[in-house]
């Protein structure tokens, strides 16, 4: 590689030429492009010395490429992280390492190709394909334009027909497409294939396919039959496939847009001189030749189908998040919007607004400024979910419940403002406490009073200081049992106990027997 790089650079060539010629990357070619054998001597030397990191699992390695030798190399590089933690090392030395292994040993990346059968070309006038695209082109003024086109060829004649917008597609505007297509031709086809696009299908329905609303009356207008591709199957419309990339890679590349009139026009004149002008090189006939005896065999085109009563109809289904995925990014609706029954919302497209509106009835669900970054979500304000509603009302039916609903309003607060997250719990654990005490014995006002006093801000805070007014009144309680005289009722077992009268004595008696005297021997 050393002496090609050398050989390319006497020859004139560049470094990007080099890289392209030799197929290495230019970060190889900067590296060995001015070095002189000297240098590359040494370095060939140095690296038969030095020690690669990989090499203490290299036998491991080998072992897994010949079990398995479809296996990637990012693949590799997470075993090794899961089975040697370690063992520190960069997806690209694994690469690099993977890459050597496999030529040093001979195993092949064995790749899945799946089988193509060549068919024959399909009966005249029998089948057109369809399919859109998508190019980035420069204005006038050097800046970006985007466009959207709406290929068709006919199978047998391979004769194209490019339809072109300078904004996104709805399904009244694939509607006139097909109008456009049809005059192009000066006739219909038998049967026209399609992908599954949202803008014609809603649903595949195992094989009962379900159109949308307003490609369904064109179809019954039409009577054309529908072949449907099945997902992750593009191939069975490889001819429009080939259109799509030769309208990108031959017409639009490298073109200036002026104006979608004017690009229209161009586009018809470039069918005419290359797209349909050239010899087709699997047909090895001119398409535009071949068309002359196709167009016998379409059928008749009358009158232009009626689409000013269409209504745009790009349509989405609204995810479980209420919102709908638009040019990658996600769009906001009012919360409720969603149901589990796949409901469809239509979009219009009007300058930089987007307007998103129920499928069924017309009603206006939302309206965003269109987003032309990527992996954004745009929510209004009003479409998100109030959270201090309930708990605001939560918080007034507690409030409620103390002999101060004022004082107790601004410990509920301020227990909000430090626990907002857990407020809910906060309340639910103070009308627990609530419920357990006894209303009328004011511990409920000692306890908040407490509270704010020592600024105690919390539903276990409150608990506590309910708990200790309680102990506090059930001990005073107590205490007062205990020092009340125990009074027993007289036993009135007979009649004569009730007339009994106690002695009546003179004072003087009372303070003699204090002072010591004897009352028996006075007597």
């Amino acid at each position: 590689m050393y002496l090609e790089i050398q050989q390319l650079k006497k020859l004139g060539l560049n470094k990007s030429q080099i890289a392209r010629r030799l197929g290495i990357s230019r970060n190889t070619v900067y590296k060995y492009i001015n070095m002189t054998p000297e240098e590359f001597e040494d370095m060939l030397e140095h690296m038969e010395v030095r020690q690669k990191k990989l090499d203490c699992i290299k036998e491991k390695l080998i072992t897994w490429l010949k079990q398995y030798p479809d296996i990637s190399s990012a693949q590799i590089h997470d075993w090794i992280k899961e089975r040697y933690p370690d063992l520190t090392v960069g997806e690209s030395t694994v690469r690099c390492y993977v890459s050597q292994l496999r030529k040093e040993y001979s195993i092949p990346k064995i790749k899945v190709t799946r089988q193509y059968e060549a068919v024959e070309d399909l009966p005249m006038g029998q089948q057109m394909q369809v399919d859109f695209g998508q190019v980035t082109v420069r204005n006038t003024f050097h800046q970006p334009q985007k466009l959207w086109f709406m290929a068709c060829v006919l199978s047998h004649s391979r004769y194209k027909f490019v339809y072109w917008l300078d904004r996104p597609f709805t399904t009244a505007d694939v509607i006139q497409a097909h109008e456009q297509a049809f005059a192009f031709y000066g006739g219909l086809p038998q049967e026209i294939v399609y992908d599954q696009d949202h803008l014609i299908l809603v649903s595949e329905n195992g094989g009962d396919l379900i159109y949308t609303k307003e490609f369904a009356n064109y179809l019954a207008y039409r009577s054309f039959k529908v072949y449907m591709c099945k997902k992750g199957d593009p191939e069975s419309k490889g001819k429009v496939e080939n259109v799509v990339g030769y309208v990108k890679k031959n017409f639009a590349r490298h073109r200036t847009y002026y104006n979608l009139a004017q690009w229209s026009e161009d586009c018809l004149a470039w069918l005419e001189r290359t797209g349909n002008g050239k010899v087709h090189q699997t047909t090895k006939k001119i398409p535009a030749e071949v068309f002359q005896q196709e167009r016998l065999y379409l059928r008749p085109f009358q009158e232009q189908y009626f689409i000013t009563q269409v209504k745009a109809s790009i349509t989405r289904v609204v995810r479980k998040d209420n919102t709908i995925l638009y040019a990658g990014n996600r769009y906001s609706f009012p919360l409720g919007t969603y149901d589990d029954k796949g409901k469809r919302v239509g979009l219009k497209i009007q300058s930089d607004t987007l307007t998103i509106y129920d499928w069924e009835t017309g009603e206006v669900l939302a309206q965003h400024a269109i987003c032309h970054e990527k992996g954004k979500l745009i929510q209004n304000t009003n479409h998100k979910r109030d959270r201090s509603k309930g708990i605001q009302a939560l918080m007034q039916q507690v409030a409620g419940r103390f002999p101060e609903p004022d004082q107790a309003t601004l410990f509920l607060k301020e227990i909000y403002q430090r626990k907002q997250r857990y407020m809910r719990d906060q309340l639910q654990k103070i009308q627990e406490v609530m419920n357990k005490a006894n209303p009328h014995s004011g511990v409920i006002g000692q306890a908040l009073a407490y509270c704010l006093t020592y600024q105690l801000y919390s539903a276990a805070a409150f608990s506590d200081a309910v708990q200790h007014f309680m102990q506090q009144a059930q001990r005073q309680q107590a205490h007062h049992h205990e020092h009340q005289p125990e009074i027993k009722p007289t036993m009135l077992g007979h009649q004569s106990h009730s007339q009994v009268k106690a002695e009546i004595r003179d004072p003087q008696v009372y303070i003699r027997i204090l002072e010591g005297e004897s009352l028996c021997q006075k007597a």
